[in-house]
């Protein structure tokens, strides 16, 4: 596999494939830069080698080309990051993306527009593939977001890069922190996996015992597991269909072990709502018309000590309701906690959407190892799938 940072791209035209959904407000103007920001260290790395580049992604869902979904919104945007006027085609494929690719010079920059316009791109048709592929030299895949779908701008179009495909930088990170967090880990291993629900974490969890030492729950799932240890969880949520899961679970950590921390009390309230009464109770005993909202202050104290011997930790969902300020302690005290670990060289990653949007709120993106741009993608990588758009390039 060829790294980008030793290609000789000088000359030749890159068509990269970034993850430019990004949200646009009621103006159209981009609300948040973060995706665009994570992929201007590939598109600078080939401007500065003597390369040019062509830039595709998708935006939204639309269902034909609806206005609302074109990517000419993102280009002042663009234009201000990259710090100059880059060239947009009204079509991804065609006579126009033809010529304005052709006459590409080393430097410049050129926007296609939205891929998901065509539904050929989801499909991963071949034809479709084909025709983005014969824009350019070479194939840079620098969009994680999307590693997890087989779509023809994401894994289909590689074919026709036999031996001038590669990942972008932003993509080399994403796997490295995966890697480091799977098979490179500097041990204890600690997993802080929280959110609402225990069904959408059970690959996660299955294939992670094998690799950490510690597993620390919260948020909503929470209560799977204790009301499978026979605990009472008053009005909690409850995935009643996951109990026997939820115990094979804590079977296998033990038989590996692994030491499953679950928050031995909670911030119950009367109900769901930011005014709501509270008290704080041991989890195993909600009293009926309660429901667990976050982890207390006992729960915070033993995932921090166990946090702060840890060299390696992954944080996948929140503790709480982090949304609303009465919850968001638990989740706010174990990311800072995971802060300090790292600040004491643990390597930290967070990754999954809303311990992202977690770390984002309580401005500490800065203060971990690394966070993930792909929710999805990420989720399927902890699962220990292997990314058809990763594949592709490694093919």
């Amino acid at each position: 596999m060829k790294e980008i940072k030793n290609f000789n791209i000088k000359g030749k035209k890159a068509i990269i494939r970034v993850d430019f959904n990004v949200p646009l407000n009621d103006s159209f103007q981009v609300s948040d830069d973060t995706r665009i920001r994570a992929a201007l260290p590939t598109i600078n790395l080939i401007l500065s080698k003597g390369g040019s580049v062509i830039l595709m992604s998708h935006l939204g869902r639309p269902k034909s080309n609806e206005e609302a979904f074109s990517l000419k919104h993102i280009i002042p945007t663009l234009n201000a990051l990259l710090g100059q006027e880059v060239q947009f085609a009204n079509d991804c494929i065609g006579e126009e993306a033809l010529k304005l690719a052709s006459n590409l010079k080393p430097g410049q920059v050129l926007l296609l527009e939205n891929l998901r316009y065509y539904k050929e791109e989801e499909k991963g048709d071949v034809d479709f593939a084909k025709k983005l592929a014969s824009l350019a030299d070479v194939y840079v895949n620098d969009a994680f977001g999307t590693a997890h779908r087989a779509h023809a701008s994401t894994a289909v179009i590689a074919q026709f890069f036999p031996n001038d495909k590669m990942f972008g930088l932003l993509m080399e990170k994403e796997i490295e922190g995966i890697e480091r967090v799977l098979n490179n880990n500097k041990k204890p291993v600690s997993a802080v996996i929280g959110g609402a629900k225990v069904s959408s974490k059970i690959g996660i969890l299955e294939n992670l015992l094998p690799k950490i030492d510690h597993l620390i729950i919260g948020g909503g799932m929470t209560f799977t597991f204790i009301k499978a240890l026979g605990g009472k969880v008053g009005n909690s949520l409850v995935e009643d269909d996951f109990l026997p899961m939820a115990k094979e679970i804590m079977e296998k950590a033990k038989e590996q072990n692994v030491s499953i921390l679950l928050p031995v009390d909670s911030v119950v309230a009367d109900r769901f709502s930011e005014d709501a009464s509270t008290k704080i109770v041991d989890t195993e005993d909600i009293p009926d018309g309660w429901m667990g909202l976050d982890i207390g202050p006992k729960a915070i104290e033993n995932a921090r000590k166990v946090l702060l011997q840890s060299k390696t930790i992954l944080f996948n969902g929140p503790m709480g309701v982090f949304e609303m300020s009465a919850f968001e302690k638990g989740t706010k005290k174990v990311a800072e906690a995971i802060c300090e670990a790292t600040a004491n060289g643990a390597f930290s990653l967070v990754g999954g959407g809303d311990s992202v949007a977690a770390i984002n709120v309580f401005n500490m993106q800065e203060r971990v190892s690394y966070v993930s741009t792909g929710g999805g993608a990420m989720l399927e990588s902890l699962e220990g799938k292997i990314l058809p758009g990763i594949q592709a390039i490694l093919d």
